[in-house]
């Protein structure tokens, strides 16, 4: 005992030695250590993440891009895509896809990067490069054409759908989506985590921190005025605080402002029925300067505010997004 006390007294005198001759090179090291210790907790907790929430859909391979897709129902084709951060669960835990595959084909896809989906390197993943991949899983799923509904983020990729691959698209219904450029600050903040190789020590290191410390207030936002469903329980928090779908997510922020500068200019060539559907108490998106002004710039279009919701309509409003649909479905047979 004597011998291991003071083998420990000379190990700490040591340490002490060197803090006081190398004090940044200790710093440094105790600081590596520390963001190696943090990233591979990080990486546990999202392998157990998965674990936890197994793919519960079938795998599509598109051009080495390997997509996780829900699909129930039979009838008319309808494709669902989530908003920035999330997944199919979204529209799993709103009870959407339950009331659509009672009339409808439902095929609810992960995004690249979310849920159970890949997200390559090599692509920069705008809504026009989503739509490009889509349209080949379209293919390979046998659809021809389908009623494409998207939520925020995803109306953009529903967008670029329609824009891009218009014979695929019969109709589309918007929700709570960003169309037009606007200062945002979240894109600045986004822009660090996204880049690379820094982006990904942040992601693997501070943002799964950060993001569990703000999922309440970043609910309470998203949700507001209303509160948080108890149906929305059933969404994995801890699949959307990983770091690869945190890095995913902060790309999509990064890409808000200038994908929505490119998309305004070809709003004018939709042509197909469009549904366009708000929450009139918002607080992520201003929906006079989004969702009205797309609605006048699509002559074809309709636009229902819906009273008293948020941002996640899809969820508050299950059964207002369930019309839109049956609306947007009864207009192509006129």
């Amino acid at each position: 005992m004597a011998f291991s006390q003071t083998r420990s007294s000379a190990f700490l005198s040591d340490c002490l030695v060197a803090f006081r001759r190398y004090p940044a090179i200790v710093a440094f090291a105790g600081a590596a250590t520390l963001v190696a210790a943090t990233a591979i907790a990080n990486r546990h907790l999202a392998d157990k993440a998965q674990r936890d929430n197994p793919p519960r859909g079938r795998f599509i391979d598109v051009d080495g891009v390997r997509l996780h897709y829900v699909e129930r129902g039979n009838g008319r084709p309808l494709v669902l895509f989530h908003g920035n951060g999330s997944m199919i669960q979204d529209f799993e835990s709103s009870g959407l896809i339950d009331l659509a595959a009672e009339n409808y084909r439902v095929i609810v896809f992960d995004r690249p990067g979310f849920g159970h989906s890949l997200r390559p390197r090599n692509v920069v993943w705008t809504p026009e490069a989503q739509a490009d991949l889509f349209r080949k899983a379209f293919d390979g799923l046998g659809v021809q054409r389908a009623i494409v509904l998207g939520h925020s983020w995803g109306a953009s990729v529903a967008v670029a759908l329609a824009i891009r691959h218009p014979s695929f698209v019969e109709a589309l219904v918007l929700a709570s989506g960003y169309y037009f450029p606007t200062a945002r600050a979240d894109a600045v903040a986004s822009s660090l985590p996204a880049t690379p190789a820094l982006g990904d020590i942040i992601s693997y290191t501070v943002s799964p921190i950060l993001g569990r410390l703000m999922w309440p207030a970043m609910l309470r936002k998203v949700f507001g005025p209303q509160p948080v469903p108890g149906k929305f329980a059933g969404f994995p928090k801890e699949m959307a605080v990983r770091p690869s779908q945190l890095r995913a997510s902060a790309a999509e922020s990064t890409l808000m402002v200038p994908a929505a500068f490119a998309s305004s200019k070809t709003y004018g060539e939709l042509d197909m029925p469009t549904i366009i559907l708000a929450g009139e108490d918002d607080r992520l998106i201003d929906i006079d300067e989004q969702s009205a002004r797309l609605h006048d710039e699509v002559k074809q279009s309709k636009l229902h505010r819906i009273a008293g919701a948020g941002h996640m309509i899809q969820q508050s409003a299950t059964r207002d997004l369930m019309a839109a649909i049956d609306e947007a479905a009864a207009e192509t047979l006129h």
